[in-house]
């Protein structure tokens, strides 16, 4: 069977592939759909052919999952923000541990009895900390959008809530609706402060409070398994896993090239009187090779916890020659992740000793993991 544009046909849904689209099969040439489950059967119209798939819109559920649930946010399906809405929590997980075994797997030949089943977020809903508004002007309805890009990857998404924000995010999206950017193309960052912890405006700080702690206990355990004395933090940030970690190692260096998020790492560990550490200003290419001469490396430990494009080739070479003796990596980009666990653990340099990932993006197709890897002797 050929496929077209424009072709309407009944496709059963065999999987979700990474990324939240249904996976059907048309004479073995592969159909993506959005916002199915599989096991559904459904109506779809073609509406981009490539050489080696197709992708379609959902027209109706013709079979339903046991697993669909009404999506709580009026705006799903149009808002590019969130994926799996229509699918209850339990099923979530269970999808999302599927992926990234797969992708794991397929990417960086890690074994799938690697990956431990996904921590559950206690709030489902209502958990973000911190999204983007953009504005956009609607000519023909000559009107200011400001919502989230839309599905379509194309346009804004006007919007007056967003279900998985935080509840005070809510109150500020109506604030900005009521005296709105001038123009289209302003973006407005929306943030709750996290509590006790200074963060300059612009850096980084992990978007879900109610699962953090989950995230800490989850490094925190790798690293005194491990057993290290030392520890690198790379990637710091405003210090929040040196900081949390102090306790467990007898000194830390971490090392961030946001100069204002490092005044603001030394403003945290001063505020909790943590004097076994240090914050520098650098890249992590340039001041890696010294401190990696600084410590021993059978004794120091390495947490990477890189933008979502992953680590520098340099940086992951340098670790391999090196050879500390534990790297704990921390990703929400798992297709980064396994490309780049998949480089230091070739030729037995480090051996996986586990990943675990963490639900801290309910309702999307995002999942965080954190993997420990041990230097082979």
């Amino acid at each position: 069977m050929s496929l077209k544009l424009g072709d309407k046909i009944i496709l059963p849904i065999h999987d979700l592939a990474f990324g939240g689209e249904g996976v059907g099969r048309v004479d073995e040439f592969v159909v993506f759909v959005p916002f199915v489950i599989t096991g559904e059967t459904v109506e779809v119209e073609i509406s981009e052919v490539k050489k080696n798939f197709a992708r379609a819109k959902l027209l109706r559920i013709v079979t339903s999952s046991p697993e669909r649930v009404t999506p709580e946010c009026r705006y799903f399906g149009t808002c590019g923000g969130c994926q799996y809405q229509h699918i209850n929590y339990s099923a979530q997980l269970r999808y999302k541990h599927k992926q990234i075994t797969d992708l794991f797997k397929r990417v960086g030949k890690i074994s799938r009895d690697m990956v431990a089943p996904v921590i559950p977020c206690p709030a489902p809903y209502g958990y973000r900390n911190r999204i983007m508004i953009r504005s956009q002007w609607n000519g023909p309805a000559k009107k200011l959008e400001i919502g989230f890009i839309r599905t379509d990857n194309k346009f804004v998404e006007d919007i007056t809530e967003c279900k998985i924000a935080e509840p005070v995010l809510n109150e500020q999206i109506t604030d900005v609706r009521a005296n709105p950017p001038p123009k289209g193309g302003i973006k407005v960052v929306l943030r709750v402060q996290p509590e006790n912890w200074e963060v300059p405006r612009d850096s980084f700080f992990q978007n879900n409070f109610f699962l953090l702690p989950k995230l800490v206990e989850t490094v925190r355990h790798f690293l005194q398994t491990g057993g290290a004395k030392h520890l690198i933090d790379l990637y710091c940030g405003v210090g929040f896993f040196g900081i949390e970690s102090a306790s467990v190692v007898d000194s830390f260096v971490g090392v961030e090239y946001d100069q204002l998020a490092i005044s603001a790492a030394r403003q945290n560990a001063a505020s909790r009187k943590i004097n076994n550490g240090e914050f520098v200003a650098a890249k992590v290419e340039a001041i890696l090779p010294e401190l990696l001469l600084r410590f021993s490396a059978e004794k120091t430990a390495v947490i990477l916890d890189p933008p979502r494009k992953g680590c520098w080739p340099e940086t992951l070479e340098l670790l391999r020659q090196t050879g500390p003796k534990q790297v704990i990596y921390v990703s929400c980009h798992p297709a980064t992740m396994a490309r780049d666990l998949n480089i230091l653990c070739v030729d037995g340099v480090f051996q996986l000793a586990r990943v675990q990932p963490l639900d801290m993006f309910p309702q999307t197709q995002h999942v965080e993991c954190v993997a420990d890897l041990r230097r082979r002797n």
